[in-house]
């Protein structure tokens, strides 16, 4: 098992998954509780037109995809606040149009190629070493950032209106939550994909409140969750040639199977 933390590719891929797992697990707590669990795949598609932009521009397609991630997640936060629409409507609209934008410029570009292939799947074992050192640079800022308003956002995520009256400043810290959420996905889709990361932010949030045992304790078992999740589909993904991000997704969903039948019984 472990002749494979002989290669550099190897260790840098469960670096950067381990980071990608404690940051989705995390900030996907806040997100299932907003009731935004798709924003995940809204804002991974905003970033994939943010990669195709960066391809056909000659830009760094990593850097392209945060700041498409992050005008667009802006964008949800101004439709949803400004014109009451709801939170679904917004997502499938944002959705529908990033990834229609990026078939159109890819295109006309002629740039669909492996390198845009890999961020739809996911190339870990591709990840190179200034990867894993921004998503770990900008992976702590995010989190920490997290952390630090994770009293506020859990008060506005039970009860937006009584969060308001309480004095609480709403309307940024929406702001700041989705900005936060779309710079996780954005540096995330290099590892899991652009298809498949929504559901790492959203599984293992969905398996830890199976358990009801409160806010810290999902936090913790979401974590886990994912933690284990991203190391058995690695070791799947190198011992069995299968797609790494996709065999880390799959892991994820059984282990949501089996919290449904644990509770189940319960």
């Amino acid at each position: 098992m472990f002749e494979m933390f002989e290669y550099d590719f190897m260790q840098r891929a469960f670096l950067a998954g381990i980071i990608i797992a404690i940051l989705a697990s995390i900030s996907g707590t806040f997100v299932v509780l907003k009731r935004y669990s798709l924003i995940g795949e809204t804002l991974a598609h905003s970033s994939l037109l943010g990669v195709a932009v960066g391809l056909i521009a000659g830009y760094n397609p990593l850097w392209a995809a945060v700041v498409f991630a992050v005008i667009s997640a802006w964008i949800i936060e101004y439709l949803r606040s400004a014109f009451s629409l709801y939170s679904d409507a917004v997502l499938s609209i944002l959705l529908s149009g990033s990834l229609a934008a990026a078939v159109i410029i890819v295109s006309l570009g002629g740039a669909f190629n492996n390198s845009l292939f890999s961020y739809l799947f996911g190339s870990i074992l591709s990840v190179t070493y200034e990867d894993v050192v921004t998503i770990a640079i900008f992976g702590t800022l995010a989190l920490g950032t997290l952390l630090f308003f994770s009293k506020e956002l859990y008060f506005i995520a039970y009860d937006e209106e009584v969060a308001k009256v309480s004095g609480i400043k709403v309307k940024f810290l929406n702001f700041l939550l989705v900005s936060v959420v779309a710079i996780i996905i954005a540096l995330s889709i290099r590892v899991v994909g652009s298809l498949l990361i929504g559901a790492l932010m959203v599984i293992p949030t969905v398996s830890a409140l199976q358990f009801r045992v409160g806010f810290l304790k999902s936090v913790v078992i979401s974590l886990s969750i994912a933690l284990f999740s991203v190391i058995l589909g690695m070791t799947l993904s190198f011992h069995f040639s299968l797609p790494s991000g996709a065999t880390i997704v799959l892991c994820v969903l059984g282990i949501f199977i089996l919290s449904l039948i644990i509770n189940n019984r319960k």
